[in-house]
């Protein structure tokens, strides 16, 4: 689960919690998910519309609540989201032109999509777990 969940971030956000049952955390968490859904509809919009900087600045956006709750996978992914976005390749050195920007896109989106519902199961559980 390392590679999935930043543990110390996570504990971060769980040491905020006033009382065991995470009341706190789970509501920031639940709001992730939201705007995770809501973000991810958006980058398929986007994607159809070949709009590149609307990708990046969306891919911006989620890697930073990804990383704010410890999702490590999630964020790494939005990151390529966000250089590709702006035409460079996943660590942003490279240039790329916008159709193999485009192409890299479509195969990156179904992954980070992936990686989400892994960590969001994962989360869920958690969750379930330390509120019985």
């Amino acid at each position: 689960m390392e590679d999935l969940i930043d543990t110390s971030t996570f504990d971060q956000l769980l040491d905020m919690d006033d009382e065991e049952d995470h009341e706190f955390s789970y509501s920031i968490v639940v709001n992730y998910f939201e705007q995770a859904e809501a973000t991810f509809k958006d980058m398929d919009a986007a994607l159809d519309k070949k709009d590149l900087s609307e990708l990046s600045r969306l891919g911006h956006f989620l890697k930073g609540s990804s990383a704010a709750i410890g999702l490590k996978k999630v964020k790494a992914s939005c990151e390529k989201i966000q250089n590709i976005g702006n035409c460079q390749d996943e660590v942003g050195v490279k240039d790329l032109d916008k159709t193999e920007a485009l192409k890299k896109l479509t195969q990156i989106l179904p992954r980070v999509k992936a990686e989400y519902t892994e960590a969001e199961e994962y989360l869920k559980n958690f969750y379930e777990q330390e509120t019985r």
